[in-house]
C-alpha cells in the first residue's frame, strides 16, 4: 500500500515537473512573440514637401485634403475617416455621404472638427500647403502634393510612401506595373496621334496649359506633342481666345471644365466651344475634341484609379 501511494506521489511529482517545464516554455514562446512584434517599426519615416514627418505605421483615423491620396487609399481599400466637402467624381461618389467626417472645404480646413476627430494621420494637399503647422500641432502631417515639373516620378513616390505607411507595398508595386504597361502604350499611340491642345473652360473664359502644367500627364508623360509653347506658371493657365486655338489648329483638343469641376453654373464647355473658329480646326474635323472628367483632372489629379482613368481617357482620344 505505501509503495503504491509512494509511485503515485512520484508520479504527481514528475507530473508537476512537466507541467512546470510547460508553462516556463509557453512563457518563453510568448516573451519571444512579443520581443519579436516590438522589433517591427511602428513609425516610418516620411520625406514630403513641407518636410519630414514620423507618421505611425498603420494609423486607425486617416483625414485627407488631397483627393489624389484619396483615390489611391481607395485603390488600396484602405479606410479612410475625414474628408473636405467636395464635388466628388462618380468614383469617389461614396465619400460625400454622412458616413465620413467633413473636415472643411478643399481650401479651407475646419481645425475644431479636426482636432475632435483626433486624427492619428493628415494627408494634406498644395490646397491646404498654408495650414501645414497648423495640421502638425493636431497630428503628424504629409504634404503628398505632385510635382508638376516631374509628375510621373512624384506619383509613384507618393503612392509608395501610402503603401509603406499601410503595409501595402507589394500591392502598389503590382499596380504601378501595370500603370506603367498602359503609359507605354499610349506613348506609341501619342507618337502618331499629332499635337495637342490642353483647354479648361470656366465662365466662358478659356485658358490653355503646356508641359509642366497641372495637366501636364497628356505631354509630360504620355508624350503628346505639344501644339503651342504654352506657359505653365498659373495655377489657372495662359489666356486664351477661339482665334488663338484657330491660329494653333491643334490636331487633339482636351478640354477640362471647370465649372462643372466645382459645381458652379455656368455654360458647359461644349457650348463656349460651339463656334466657327474652334469648330474649323484639325480636331474638330477628325472628332479629335476629347471631353475629360473634369473632376478627376481638376479636383483628384494623380490617386491609382484616376490615373489608369486619366491614361484610358488620353488613349482613346488620340486612338
Amino acid at each position: 500500500m505505501k509503495k503504491t501511494l509512494k509511485s503515485r506521489l512520484v508520479a504527481g511529482t514528475a507530473l508537476a515537473s512537466l507541467l512546470a517545464l510547460s508553462a516556463c516554455g509557453s512563457d518563453t514562446s510568448a516573451s519571444a512573440d512579443a520581443t519579436a512584434d516590438s522589433s517591427e517599426p511602428t513609425t516610418v519615416t516620411v520625406e514630403h514637401t513641407q518636410g519630414t514627418t514620423e507618421v505611425p505605421v498603420n494609423p486607425e483615423t486617416v483625414y485627407t485634403f488631397d483627393l489624389g491620396a484619396l483615390d489611391t487609399l481607395d485603390a488600396l481599400d484602405i479606410e479612410v475617416d475625414g474628408v473636405p466637402a467636395a464635388n466628388f467624381p462618380e468614383s469617389l461618389s461614396k465619400y460625400g455621404s454622412d458616413d465620413y467626417a467633413k473636415i472643411g472645404s478643399m481650401k479651407e480646413p475646419d481645425f475644431e472638427a479636426i482636432s475632435a476627430g483626433a486624427p492619428d494621420l493628415i494627408i494634406m494637399s498644395g490646397r491646404t500647403a498654408d495650414s501645414y503647422e497648423e495640421f502638425s500641432k493636431i497630428a503628424p502631417t504629409i504634404n503628398l502634393s505632385t510635382d508638376a515639373q516631374d509628375p510621373w516620378n512624384s506619383f509613384v513616390s507618393n503612392t509608395e510612401i501610402i503603401g509603406e505607411i499601410f503595409g501595402k507595398e507589394a500591392e502598389v508595386e503590382d499596380k504601378l506595373a501595370a500603370l506603367d504597361t498602359k503609359v507605354d502604350e499610349t506613348k506609341a499611340t501619342a507618337a502618331d496621334a499629332g499635337n495637342g491642345l490642353i483647354i479648361m473652360t470656366s465662365g466662358g473664359e478659356m485658358t490653355a496649359y503646356g508641359e509642366g502644367s497641372r495637366f501636364g500627364l497628356i505631354h509630360d508623360v504620355l508624350g503628346v506633342a505639344t501644339a503651342a509653347d504654352i506657359k505653365s506658371e498659373a495655377q489657372h493657365g495662359e489666356s486664351v481666345s477661339f482665334e488663338y486655338i484657330a491660329e494653333i489648329n491643334p490636331d487633339n483638343l482636351f478640354v477640362i471644365d471647370r465649372d462643372v469641376a466645382v459645381g458652379n453654373a455656368g455654360e458647359v464647355a461644349s457650348a463656349v466651344l460651339d463656334n466657327e473658329l474652334v469648330m474649323g480646326t484639325k480636331a474638330a474635323k477628325n472628332d479629335r475634341i476629347t471631353m475629360l472628367d473634369s473632376s478627376s483632372w481638376y479636383l483628384v489629379g494623380y490617386g491609382l484609379n484616376n490615373v489608369d482613368a486619366m491614361v484610358s481617357a488620353v488613349q482613346d482620344g488620340i486612338s
